[in-house]
């Protein structure tokens, strides 16, 4: 799974990066459930007074998912004879 991150300026000048945000296919069940889950998390971080620097999306989605919603999200795939 290819992951992306975000950087940009807190409105106090505060370098904020957000680390780890799946990138998912065009036809994906979970693209669009993923794009607004980031707005939201977007929305909390710019809420912030005192943000920290670096912020894990996955770990944000790991606690308001359901544990199995979030499995089907971050699967791995499981290589055949370690190829």
């Amino acid at each position: 799974m290819l992951f992306k991150s975000l950087e940009f300026k807190h409105v106090n000048g505060q370098k904020v990066k957000v680390i780890e945000i799946p990138v998912l296919e065009d036809d994906s069940t979970y693209r669009f459930m993923i794009s607004l889950r980031l707005e939201a998390f977007m929305n909390q971080v710019f809420n912030n007074k005192n943000p920290k620097k670096v912020y894990s999306f996955k770990e944000y989605l790991k606690r308001v998912l359901k544990w199995k919603q979030y499995e089907l999200i971050f699967k791995e795939d499981i290589l055949k004879h370690n190829a």
